[in-house]
Parts: structure tokens; sequence; C-alpha cells
């Protein structure tokens, strides 16, 4: 974690639970008008000023969620903040404050919360978001990081999983599957170097999937393009679980069954290039690999015209009656392929059917 043994560390004992905390977040001031109170009392104070607060929250667990043997420490924060705010943003909702709290045992000295930190402070600065709270305390089985996230918007702005119509257009920003294959070659560098410590990582020429793991980006900009379109959404849901999961939970909260066409997902050119190196379904990183935190959403069939050259989004496809099911169109043919939601289920510790 720190590989500069003569650098004096310094132990979170001889700051304090309080004195830690203030440590930590004496540079986060407040953007926020809606953040009237902070850090440094029993509590935060939000002004929503007549808004619909919108709350969300997400642990991460080491050796469950994140691995410290190949995670920077700083994208390590950045990426717990960008987490949650992809949440907000799957509301149409505008991120605006967050809270932290972490569960550290002895082995992490202060110097390794500071890296921590230094990730939040920066996700902070880009979402001009605020740091109003949290807490810290001790652990017996490594890090623990728990953060909640607030936004607030107007009643009418905000969008749910269950808006989705038949014949509604299913549509995604981005590209898919990046992330996962940049897991697959964190860990398959993190094996050769725990098989051999001199070998050198082969990280050269990844770095597109390898940003989308470690440093991923809450899509909060789209709530601005789709403004500017003259587009609501119908229903909406950030990708953290993959793609075929994330249409099963529309379809469960909407009523309404799906039709994916496998040829129109989208994919950078190295995730595909990447997952065929490595044996893999290409289209299966995107159906089942999760952590991408793109938005998935519904539009009218009247809103086609609006979006459909826009660069930032790609149609995939459209929803039908429930009980037609959810079915992805394999590519080249007209053969209809049950979804089923493979992604990644933290009590298990694996991708499982479900």
């Amino acid at each position: 974690m720190f590989e500069d043994k003569s650098q004096e560390l310094t132990p979170i004992s001889k700051l304090g639970e309080f004195g830690l905390i203030k440590h930590l977040t004496a540079h986060f001031p407040l953007s926020n008008e809606s953040s009237e109170l902070g850090v440094g009392d029993d509590a935060a104070v939000i002004n929503p000023d007549n808004k619909k607060v919108v709350l969300t929250t997400d642990v991460l667990a080491e050796g469950v969620h994140f691995n410290l043997g190949y995670v920077p420490l700083k994208h390590l924060g950045y990426k717990a903040v960008v987490v949650n705010l992809s949440d907000i943003a799957a509301m149409n909702a505008v991120p605006t404050q967050i809270l932290v709290s972490l569960a550290v045992s002895n082995r992490f000295p202060v110097e390794a919360l500071e890296e921590i930190y230094s990730g939040i402070q920066a996700a902070c600065t880009r979402y001009k978001v605020d740091l109003i709270g949290g807490d810290t305390t001790s652990s017996n089985s490594g890090l623990v990081m728990s953060i909640t996230a607030v936004g607030i918007e107007n009643d009418e702005n905000i969008v749910k999983r269950s808006g989705a119509k038949p014949n509604d257009l299913l549509v995604v920003s981005g590209d898919l599957g990046g992330a996962y294959m940049g897991l697959q070659i964190l860990e398959r560098e993190h094996a050769v170097y725990l098989a051999n410590p001199n070998m050198q990582p082969e990280m050269e020429g990844y770095d597109y999937i390898l940003e989308r793991q470690l440093k991923p980006e809450a899509r909060t900009d789209v709530k601005t393009i789709l403004e500017e379109l003259d587009i609501k959404p119908t229903s909406m849901i950030d990708i953290s679980d993959g793609l075929a999961s994330e249409i099963l939970h529309l379809s469960d909260q909407s009523k309404v069954g799906f039709r994916l066409y496998e040829e129109k997902i989208p994919m950078d050119s190295l995730t595909i290039s990447t997952a065929d190196e490595m044996n893999l379904n290409p289209v299966m990183t995107a159906l089942s690999g999760g952590e991408d935190y793109e938005l998935l959403f519904t539009i009218s069939p009247n809103d086609f015209d609006k979006i459909k050259n826009h660069p930032d989004f790609t149609i995939i496809g459209h929803s039908v009656e429930k009980e037609d099911g959810n079915f992805m169109v394999a590519r080249g043919s007209n053969q209809l392929v049950a979804l089923t939601a493979q992604g990644w289920d933290a009590f298990l510790g694996s991708r499982q059917n479900g």
C-alpha cells in the first residue's frame, strides 16, 4: 500500500476519532446553496427549497467489492463517490451532498485515509457536491466504506424505473462492457505479480478499459442533454450490475417486456479486442459485466427523431407487452435469446442467474 519503508506514517490513534474526521474534512468547503450546515456539528442541515430530496447509499467492503492489491486508494475514494452519484443521476436528479463513513483496521495509517479522501475530494470538485458529514470507526476485517448521496430535484423531473409503456424505445448512454474487461486485465496482472513479483505488469494499450474500471464517471450530464433535446425518459436506471440485469429491473417495475437487439449494443473496439484476446464473448461482458455506470432509459417512440443520431446515445431495443417476456434478438437472425440476470451478487461472491 505504501512502498516507501522510510516514510514515517501516522497511526490513527495519534489523532483519535474526532481529530481524524476534522483532519480529513478540513479542506471540503460547501458550495451548494442547499448545504446549510456541514461537517462539525451533531448533524448536517440541508435546505431543499421546496424540492424533492433523493437519497441513496452504498457499502463497499474490502475483499468483496475491491482489491487493494491493484486498486489505488485515491481511485477507490473517487469511485466510491461516483457509484452513488450515478444512482442520483438515474433518478434524473442533481446530486448535491454526500456523507462518508469508514471502518478501518489498524494497518491503515492516517496517510492512507488521506489518499482515500483526496479521491473523494476530487469527485466532489468534479461533480460539485458537498461533503457534509459521516463517521469513522475501527474494523477487524480491513476497510469498509459507506457513502450516502443526496440529490435535489423538482418533483415533475424525477424519473423512476416504473414508467415504461409498451412500444417505448430502449436507449443507453455511452458504451458497455469496458469496466468488466478492465477488471479482467487487473486480475490477470495481479495474479502474475503474486506468482512472480519480479514480473512487470503488462498494462500498456489497455488505458481506456482500465479507466472504466478504476475511475468511472457518473453520467450526470445526461439530464442536461435530454433537457436540451426536449426529452423526458419514461423510466431510467444506471448500469451497475450489467445490461441484462438492469433491463429485467425495468421490466419488473414497469410491468413490460423488452426486445434487445444484440447488434445494437454499443461497445468500444478495445473492449471487443480484449474480450477476444481472453476468449470471452464480448456481448456477455456488456450483458453481465456491470460497473459501466452508464444510464439505461426508455423514451416515447414520438421522440425517436430527436435522439436517433445523437452521439451520446444508442437505441438498443423497445418495450413490449409484459406477457411477451424479455429477449435478445441475436445478431444476423431473428432468434430470441432469453435475458437472464447474471450480475454481481455480493453475498455469493460470483455472478449468478437470478
